[in-house]
């Protein structure tokens, strides 16, 4: 992201603290809002979330890392979830975990350098009939085998 991008996201988060000042259990709403405009939690917007609503930023920290849905990297445009439940996981998930990792030369919770992909270890789908399972963002794909990799990932180039 620019610099020019992250200073109107900073601009717009202003008017995501305004909305917000003064609401009792307005964190949560904040830290959601805040997520959706910059894709993940960057740490400037989190000091000024603490600046806004005197929450201790290690406070607002705590929450951002305690709740699965909020992120503090940013993430791909693609986030690949390799589901490693039970049942995926005795299909030889793992197979499909490693192949992804070798295909996208990252390990689960990075994104690519080109921003394109975010890789992460899920449990369970509730597919559990199409074991083993990844969904990228919506889609899901099941009954896999490490080789059909790479030509799922090309649908995404």
């Amino acid at each position: 992201m620019s610099d020019i991008a992250f200073k109107e996201k900073m601009e717009k988060l202003e008017h995501i603290l305004e909305e917000h000042k003064n609401k009792q259990g307005a964190l949560m709403p904040i830290l959601h809002e805040t997520q959706e405009l910059f894709g993940y939690l960057p740490e400037e917007a989190q000091k000024r979330i603490s600046e806004v609503t005197l929450v201790p930023t290690a406070e607002i920290y705590g929450v951002a890392t305690f709740y699965s849905r909020f992120t503090l990297k940013p993430r791909g445009k693609y986030t690949i979830g390799v589901c490693l439940g039970t049942a995926c996981y005795v299909k030889d998930a793992q197979s499909i975990m490693d192949r992804l990792k070798d295909e996208l030369k990252i390990k689960p919770g990075d994104s690519t350098d080109d921003g394109k992909f975010t890789l992460e270890a899920t449990r369970c789908l509730g597919c559990c009939g199409l074991a083993p399972v990844i969904m990228i963002n919506e889609d899901v794909y099941g009954k896999l085998a490490a080789d059909d990799i790479p030509g799922i990932l090309k649908k995404y180039e």
